[in-house]
C-alpha cells in the first residue's frame, strides 16, 4: 500500500509579505505603539530587520509627562495602563531616536495623537517632511479640546473630520487606529476608509478599572486605564472579522496576541497584518517567535503565500 507523499513548500518559496498602503512589508507582524519603545530599547533582543515593521510609542507635538502614578496594573490574562500618553515629543524623537532606526531595512511607522484637528494635522505634515518615517498611524481615542473633549473615535463625525484633515498633509501610508470602546466599529472603520485611511489597525485598548479592596482606592492613578492582554483577544478578533466585511483597505489586527496561533486566528478572522503588543513585555523576542511560526504553519499546511490566510474563516450556514 503506497503512500502519499505532500511536498511542504520550503521557507524560502513562501510569501509572507502584505501591502498596506504604499507599503510592503517583508511579513505581516509589527509592533504595537507603546509596547516597544521607539525601537533601540529591544534591539538588543530582537533583531529590527527581520520585523515586517516597527510602530513607534505614540508621539505628539510637544513633550508630555503622563498621568500619575502607579500607571500599570497586572490583571486577569492581562494588564491595565494609565501611561497617560508620556512621549519625548515629535521634534526629539526626530533628533534623537530617529537617526537610529534609519539604518534598518525594516518600515517605520510613526503613532501620533494630537488635542485638536490642528493638532493632528500639524503633527502628521511635520513627520511627513522627514527621511526614514515610512507611514503614519493616528490614535483617534483621544479627547478632542475643541467638542468639549468628546473622543474622537467614538464619533463617526469627529473620525471623518481629523481623519480628512490628516490625508491632506500627508502622501505617506496613513492608518487609522480605532477604539473598540463604541458600537460599531465597522461604521467607524468605513468613516475612516471614506476619509482617506490607507488601513485601519485594532483594537486599541479596552477601558478598564481595578480597586485595592483593602484600601478601598483605584488600583491606577488615574482611576481608569487601558485593558491589553489575552482577555480581550476575542473581543479583537470579532471586531477585526466585522471590519474586514464593511471596508477595501487593509485591516490590521492586535489585541492579545501571544503567539503564532493568536496571530492566524486574527488573519482567518481577516487581518492583513497583526501587531503584538503585551506579549513584548512578557517575551522581548515574541515578535520573532511569532514571525517563526506563522512560517511554520504555512509549512505544514502546504500555503506558499500568506494571502491564503487572510479572510480564511469558513462559515458553515446550518
Amino acid at each position: 500500500m503506497s503512500e502519499e507523499i505532500i511536498a511542504r513548500p520550503a521557507c524560502d518559496a513562501m510569501n509572507l509579505s502584505v501591502n498596506i498602503g504604499k507599503l510592503k512589508l517583508k511579513n505581516p507582524v509589527m509592533t504595537a505603539s507603546g509596547t516597544f519603545g521607539y525601537g533601540e530599547e529591544y534591539s538588543e533582543f530582537v533583531d529590527l530587520n527581520k520585523l515586517g515593521a516597527i510602530v513607534v510609542k505614540g508621539l505628539s507635538l510637544l513633550p508630555r509627562e503622563g498621568n500619575p502614578p502607579p500607571r500599570i496594573v497586572e490583571t486577569s490574562a492581562g494588564m491595565l495602563n494609565a501611561i497617560g500618553l508620556q512621549n519625548i515629543g515629535i521634534e526629539n524623537f526626530i533628533k534623537e531616536k530617529l537617526p537610529f532606526l534609519r539604518q534598518f531595512n525594516t518600515s517605520v511607522i510613526v503613532n501620533f495623537f494630537g488635542d485638536s484637528i490642528k493638532e493632528y494635522a500639524k503633527a502628521a505634515e511635520r513627520l511627513s517632511a522627514v527621511d526614514g518615517i515610512h507611514g503614519l498611524e493616528m490614535n483617534i481615542s483621544c479627547p478632542n479640546k475643541e467638542a468639549n473633549w468628546s473622543i474622537f473615535g467614538t464619533d463617526p463625525k469627529g473620525t471623518f473630520e481629523v481623519v480628512s484633515a490628516v490625508r491632506k498633509v500627508t502622501d505617506l501610508t496613513l492608518i487609522v487606529k480605532l477604539s473598540p470602546n463604541v458600537t460599531d466599529i465597522a461604521l467607524m472603520a468605513k468613516v475612516a476608509e471614506d476619509a482617506g485611511a490607507d488601513a485601519v489597525s485594532l483594537i486599541n485598548t479596552i477601558t478598564g478599572m481595578a480597586i485595592d479592596i483593602k484600601t478601598k482606592r483605584p488600583r491606577l492613578g488615574n482611576i481608569t486605564g487601558g485593558l491589553s492582554g489575552p482577555a480581550i483577544k476575542p473581543i479583537a478578533v470579532r471586531m477585526v472579522y466585522e471590519t474586514f466585511r464593511a471596508v477595501k483597505i487593509p485591516v490590521i489586527g492586535m489585541g492579545g496576541i501571544m503567539n503564532s496561533s493568536d496571530a492566524i486566528e486574527f488573519m482567518l478572522a481577516g487581518a492583513t497584518a497583526v501587531a503584538v503588543g503585551t506579549a513584548n513585555f512578557i517575551n522581548p523576542s515574541s515578535t520573532i517567535d511569532i514571525i517563526n511560526g506563522i512560517e511554520s504553519f504555512m509549512a505544514e499546511n502546504g500555503l506558499t503565500d500568506l494571502k491564503e490566510l487572510t479572510g480564511g474563516i469558513k462559515i458553515i450556514k446550518i
